[in-house]
């Protein structure tokens, strides 16, 4: 997905127009992989992939500085980045990201702000096992799941309208100013089983992952916030409860139907670490520890009318010192009726 916006102002001299502050802006997305970096490790303490950034810089800037400067010898800071292409340049920083977070090589990866080839993400879910005579004894259904989603934002960009060729810090301006760009990646699920066994017990295990990477180019930081969550349900079909109703759409007055129970048990765990490039300073910022419980019992008393009792019990547990654990307890039933046939 790709948004443009082109504005300009004209004045008219001697009945010409003159094109006055042309101005261009938007917001770009594309979908991409990073599977490389997904397992590594990253903690408050280390971060792998936040190393290789670091390290990637010095190789970008000089890709960038050999094709600006040509054959001659390349003027260098006293860190040795070359003179125009610093440590902290946005023309550095993004492609040096990019590469550092995709597990791809700083020296050939794209040092442009635009991606033009959009990478394929997937859900795959396989019940094939249900050919064989052992879970065909033992199940009615069995599957396994997996998906994979992952994308590349540019929230905002907007043309450079400055007309001094190098900023403050002494580097060249990009043509395209950017804020921040957004890596996000989901497994959702990473691992799914989802089965029913031949006495209508319904069992459930997942396991979702996610994490998203915001670099901000305004102060050189680097949020990420990451998590994991892990979910156990079991289902169970009572057939047949037979009540005495006048509800019952019928004359006798009886009301057969299924009882059908669910109860998902979960834990998500999440923490935000921000990430300092010019020293070694993580903090981290956020997060919780999130426990549920989550209880539903429905009945039809007719083809139109279900009951639904539930209950859904929640607790979060805050990673950092200054946050309260919550308690969150919704109870109760809701009656439903469907007008339609």
């Amino acid at each position: 997905m790709y948004s443009f916006n082109y504005s300009e102002q004209y004045d008219v001299t001697s009945g010409q127009y003159n094109s006055r502050s042309p101005y261009d802006f938007g917001n770009f997305n594309i979908s991409t992989i990073l599977l490389k970096t997904a397992f590594s490790q990253s903690d408050i303490n280390f971060s792998a992939a936040f190393e290789d950034f670091r390290d990637n810089r010095l190789k970008v800037a000089n890709r960038l500085a050999e094709s600006y400067y040509g054959n001659v010898t390349i003027p260098r800071d006293v860190e040795g980045y070359p003179i125009g292409y610093g440590k902290n340049s946005q023309q550095v920083l993004l492609p040096a990201f990019i590469a550092a977070y995709s597990g791809t090589d700083a020296g050939k990866v794209s040092t442009g702000v635009f991606r033009n080839v959009p990478l394929p993400n997937w859900n795959v879910k396989y019940t094939g096992l249900m050919r064989y005579a052992w879970f065909k004894d033992k199940f009615k259904t069995f599957s396994i799941q997996h998906g994979y989603r992952a994308s590349y934002n540019i929230n905002s960009f907007r043309s450079n309208l400055n007309t001094t060729p190098t900023d403050a810090n002494g580097n060249f301006y990009a043509s395209k100013l950017i804020s921040n760009v957004n890596l996000a990646e989901q497994f959702n699920p990473l691992v799914k089983v989802d089965m029913t066994l031949k006495n209508s017990l319904k069992i459930l295990a997942e396991i979702k992952k996610d994490r998203t990477l915001n670099m901000s180019f305004d102060n050189n930081l680097l949020t990420e916030v990451s998590g994991n969550e892990y979910i156990i349900g079991l289902g169970y079909r009572i057939k047949d409860v037979t009540i005495n109703s006048a509800l019952a759409d019928n004359v006798s007055g009886v009301i057969k139907s299924d009882v059908n129970i669910k109860v998902d048990f979960s834990l998500r765990k999440s923490n935000t670490i921000v990430r300092y490039l010019d020293y070694n300073n993580n903090q981290l910022g956020g997060g919780q520890d999130l426990w549920s419980v989550k209880f539903t019992a429905d009945y039809s008393f007719s083809r139109n009318l279900t009951a639904i009792l539930f209950y859904d019990h929640q607790f979060s547990q805050a990673v950092i010192s200054t946050s309260f654990p919550i308690t969150n307890i919704r109870a109760g039933f809701t009656l439903r009726y469907n007008f339609g046939n």
